[in-house]
């Protein structure tokens, strides 16, 4: 069959004609696409930088619509439902996401890590721990474990944060040894409290096998000791923290003190504290120094000897009570003078925390108000 070259030249012009025509269709739907998604966008983000959350959010709703297969969209308005305080519709995006078959396995595990996100901050922690523990083996696996040493923490179920903390660490995410032997003192303290002591005692143990020069479980076996009379054994143990800690005598410095009253040892007792106030002065320190100081005239020369070099309230006042501060028949001026001082140091004898400024009478190894580990300097306000 012989090819007619005609055909050929009077076909060309119209194949360049239709593949010019559908260019321009596709190239005029694509700027149409272009133009409207990154307008509503960049209006939301306008909006959004000038605190118009609400005109924000209906900016992004209008870009998702016009763009649904965006997850960058769905992402954005997700996370500033979660800002707000949406959490129903936060929960709803994401789910959303998770719900397309289309989506790659990489946002899949995106999207679960912002619902588990949206899960915790609505206080529906069973599904946040689920919804975290599916995170497993994904990118987010070691986020998600922080999160849920945290949601562990929260409910006070240190064996569970235990075995998460353990899991941190053979993902080479750091050493979380400090705050296990925290979470083995507290299971200390719930058998204590539940009258369990081998429950406690084998905690104990626990905690100082997994930090052996962490201070608390020292501090805490010595406690137990004394409570149960074994007041030697619990100098023993102290002694040992003033080597490894010293900075954290101070914590139990009167309970060193009444210990050792107890055992005929202030002497030797007595002689390590005024070491230990040496080299780091605390009010604490000087107190325990003075129940265990037995001349009066000495005691007065510690006072004033600390007074001179670190200005204490404590040893102020302490001075004061001293009955050869003042005659008998002042009048009542050295009682007022007592009261006052009493009156300015008592929001000095607390503890501060380094991380959040939350201040307390007693000594948190967990910070109260933002649950962080060791944020307390074992110092009082006054001795800062």
């Amino acid at each position: 069959m012989d090819f007619d070259l005609q055909w050929l030249l009077l076909g060309l012009p119209v194949a360049f004609a239709l593949g010019w025509l559908g260019s321009r269709l596709d190239l005029r739907h694509l700027r149409r696409e272009t133009e409207s998604s990154p307008r509503a966008y960049f209006k939301g983000l306008n909006l959004l930088l000038n605190e118009q959350q609400d005109k924000a959010i209906d900016a992004f709703i209008e870009a998702v619509q016009q763009d649904p297969g965006s997850t960058d969209l769905h992402f954005a308005l997700g996370n500033l439902f979660r800002r707000r305080g949406e959490y129903e519709r936060a929960v709803r995006v994401h789910q959303h996401l998770l719900a397309r078959a289309d989506l790659p396995t990489s946002e899949r595990d995106r999207a679960q890590h912002a619902l588990a996100q949206d899960y915790l901050k609505a206080g529906l922690f069973d599904r946040a721990e689920a919804a975290y523990k599916a995170l497993e083996g994904t990118a987010f696996a070691t986020d998600a474990r922080l999160a849920l040493l945290t949601l562990h923490e929260s409910a006070r179920d240190w064996k569970s944060a235990i075995e998460v903390a353990r899991g941190l660490e053979a993902t080479a995410a750091g050493s979380f040894a400090q705050r296990i032997a925290h979470y083995w003192c507290e299971l200390c303290l719930e058998a204590d409290a539940a009258g369990d002591g081998a429950a406690a005692d084998a905690a104990l143990t626990k905690a100082r096998e997994v930090a052996p020069q962490s201070a608390r479980p020292l501090i805490l076996s010595g406690q137990r000791l004394a409570r149960a009379g074994r007041h030697t054994e619990a100098l023993g143990l102290w002694t040992a923290l003033s080597t490894v800690h010293p900075e954290a005598f101070s914590v139990i410095a009167g309970d060193y003190a009444a210990s050792a009253q107890v055992c005929q040892r202030a002497d030797e007792a007595l002689v390590r504290l005024k070491a230990l106030h040496l080299a780091a002065p605390s009010a604490d320190l000087l107190l325990a120094a003075l129940s265990l100081e037995s001349d009066a005239a000495a005691r007065r020369r510690m006072l004033v000897q600390h007074l001179k070099e670190n200005q204490s309230l404590s040893a102020a006042l302490k001075l004061l009570q001293d009955p050869a501060a003042a005659p008998d028949d002042d009048g009542g001026e050295s009682l007022a003078m007592q009261q006052a001082v009493g009156k300015a140091l008592r929001p000095l004898r607390r503890y501060h925390c380094a991380a959040c400024g939350f201040e307390a009478q007693n000594y948190f190894w967990q910070c109260p108000g933002c649950h962080g580990w060791d944020t307390y300097p074992p110092r009082r306000l006054e001795d800062m």
